[in-house]
């Protein structure tokens, strides 16, 4: 189950960066702050890809998503 928080942690860090490093790019800033968020949540998903026997296919996630969602609200 762990690596389905580490895939989901790491596609929402990596998703959430997108923004902020069009941001600093159409500002004329350096993406410093966007890249290392990139390169963490591109690592997360490294990190789940290799822990889970198998992998992932791109039809899994969906459902990855839900289950933790789903363990997350069940724990509050």
């Amino acid at each position: 189950m762990e690596s389905d928080v580490f895939l989901v942690l790491g596609l929402v860090i990596a998703a959430f960066s997108i923004p902020a490093m069009l941001s600093s790019l159409s500002g004329g800033h350096s993406p410093r702050g966007a890249a290392v968020s990139i390169v963490s949540g591109g690592c997360l998903i490294l990190m789940a890809m290799v822990s889970k026997p198998g992998g992932y296919a791109p039809d899994d996630v969906p459902d990855v998503f839900a289950r933790v969602v789903q363990r997350a609200v069940a724990e509050i």
